[in-house]
């Protein structure tokens, strides 16, 4: 055994309380190295009393990487406290792993265990639970629907243009509401908006007044009236919070523009050198990467947190809306966080926080802060295999599998989980413009275990490379929308609310090889097990699959499938999938 690669550590996505009763435990070995893994717990204060009430639980070996293997087990400590070891064997030899490190020899209960010290139920990372089960849909305002004419701003251009980082085709909240009917035909039941606060670009993003619907867009009234329509048809509400940074016209960053050190404000903001200005392309005060336009809020300040919480709780409260999505979260500090967390969720305990980051996001998903994060490595891993084919099926299970092992479960089951957005190209142009690589991909992401969201217009035909070209205009002509694909995405987010198995079933690959296209995997639930077949190769295979014996019906084609064996060949063409269930 190499016990170099051995690690846990008691706390994080290691050990982590699942609910009320459940503990999660968790250890990583050499890939293919243990051949065995059991945990054997009690209670911290039995060796006090002389006891050696212990019991045992073999560990599943949940999660493989290029590296790792990573195994899990539940434990249920009748009194809410937990001393554990594990016991970890291979074909010739036996280690036990303890918090003091490795010994041969059974350590004496409970002495040198780790230690879950006590399951309190206000630690517990509890996600808002109808977040599972939603499907969302990402709308930049500005391009979905031109609704109300009358507050166009100047020199807006005709709808379907050519969009550049400067021009304006007019979209607004009147928009959005005179299409809910298409939203609820698709069966979104989510929508994430990007900034519609006032502001002096398109997107929104430099914000001048955090109070206030941008006129472009509407009014605060309009916006109250947009989301009791959504609520009235089960849609839920996220708005754009960025607290990171404001914009140029933020009065108070106007105030220490004009008077610098004089300013009441100057604290607001992390100046190096008065007065504000940009040397040689760099800013006296930081800012959104070097962007003098975006200054950066300091969140450390009392009055820039106790200004910045009313706007939380505000949108929360005032109009209702179901949560928030974070930008450039990972540059705020935790603490303003932790104090956003209990503001939002003590107006609305089932708000969902979001928080943006292109990168593992473990430290803020510990239950104090947010509910998830937007999953880009997920994306990544994605275009990888779907849209570049730059990774075969193995190297793309791995990639998948080590994410899911990044996090604990309950986090999994509401990360959002995006192929394209505002910031990248469209995901029909990174497959090349070819649809069928699009469709499986987009199988894959409506049958996995997290929260999907799709970028407006993705399920009409919608292409694009990077900003601005994915900022285009919301295609409504039914003539040069692509009604095969809208019914295709129909079809599959359908499929995905009939049956809780593809929300928040168990998953795992049961096929997923090195120099090959093909990857199967298992959603399963008490209810109903599906086994997904994707064939992202260009020619015609037959897998043999674990399946039980009885008969499998092919969702996509309604044809019925006769299992003999544990063992069943099933036959799938190039760039096509088979999704059966029983």
């Amino acid at each position: 055994m190499l016990l170099e690669a051995i690690y846990h550590r008691p706390k994080q996505n290691w050990a982590y309380a699942y609910d009320c009763e459940t503990i999660h435990l968790r250890i990583r070995t050499k890939k293919n190295d243990v051949k065995q893994a059991t945990v054997y717990y009690g209670d911290k204060f039995d060796c006090w009393q002389g006891l050696e009430r212990t019991e045992s639980v073999s560990m599943v070996r949940l999660y493989q990487d290029e590296l790792f293997d990573y195994w899990q087990a539940e434990a249920i400590p009748p009194y809410r406290r937990l001393a554990y070891v594990f016991k970890l064997e291979d074909s010739t030899d036996t280690i036990w792993m303890t918090e003091r490190g490795f010994q041969k020899e059974e350590p004496t209960p409970t002495k040198s265990w780790f230690e879950y010290p006590f399951l309190n139920p206000v630690d517990i990372f509890t996600p808002p639970s109808w977040v599972k089960d939603a499907v969302f849909y990402q709308i930049f305002p500005e391009r979905f629907a031109n609704g109300d004419k009358s507050n166009d701003p100047d020199g807006v251009e005709p709808w379907g243009g050519e969009p550049t980082p400067d021009n304006y085709f007019g979209g607004d909240l009147q928009g959005v509401i005179n299409h809910l009917d298409y939203l609820e035909q698709l069966g979104i039941t989510a929508i994430y908006f990007t900034p519609i606060f006032e502001a002096t670009t398109n997107h929104k993003y430099d914000t001048k007044n955090y109070m206030k619907v941008d006129p472009h867009f509407g009014t605060n009234e309009k916006l109250k009236e947009l989301v009791k329509a959504c609520h009235s048809r089960g849609i839920r509400v996220l708005l754009d919070a960025v607290f990171n940074h404001a914009g140029y016209s933020f009065p108070p960053y106007v105030d220490v523009l004009e008077k610098g050190e004089q300013s009441v404000y100057k604290e607001w903001f992390h100046v190096r050198e008065f007065p504000l200005r940009v040397v040689d392309g760099i800013p006296t005060f930081d800012t959104f990467a070097f962007t003098p336009m975006m200054p950066k809020l300091n969140t450390e300040n009392p009055e820039v947190k106790a200004y910045l919480l009313e706007v939380a709780r505000y949108w929360i409260e005032e109009v209702g809306i179901d949560g928030w999505r974070l930008d450039v979260a990972n540059e705020v500090d935790h603490q303003f966080w932790r104090e956003f967390r209990q503001t939002v969720k003590a107006f609305n305990p089932e708000a969902y926080i979001l928080g943006e980051m292109f990168h593992e996001g473990m430290m803020w998903l510990q239950g104090d802060q947010f509910d998830a994060v937007m999953n880009y490595p997920f994306t990544y891993a994605m275009h990888d295999f779907f849209a570049e084919r730059a990774v075969d099926g193995a190297q793309f299970a791995q990639a998948i599998e080590h994410q899911l092992a990044s996090y604990p479960q309950q986090a999994n089951e509401v990360m959002f989980n995006l192929l394209d957005s505002h910031d990248t190209a469209r995901l029909l142009t990174l497959c090349g413009n070819d649809k069928r690589r699009m469709k499986l991909a987009a199988l894959f992401q409506l049958t996995f275990l997290g929260t999907p969201c799709i970028y407006y217009g993705d399920e009409v035909g919608l292409d694009g490379e990077n900003d601005p070209g994915c900022r285009k205009c919301m295609e409504w002509d039914t003539e040069r929308q692509d009604a095969k694909l809208l019914d295709y995405y129909r079809s599959l987010i359908a499929l995905r609310h009939q049956h809780a198995a593809l929300r928040s079933g168990s998953f795992r690959f049961l096929y997923a090889k090195e120099q090959d296209q093909v990857i199967v995997y298992e959603r399963a639930d008490e209810q109903s097990r599906f086994l997904i077949v994707l064939n992202n190769g260009a020619r015609r295979r037959s897998v043999r699959l674990p399946m039980p014996a009885g008969e499998w019906h092919n969702v996509l084609t309604g044809e019925l499938i006769q299992a003999s064996s544990s063992k069943t060949s099933v036959a799938i063409d190039g760039m096509s999938a088979v999704i059966l269930r029983r």
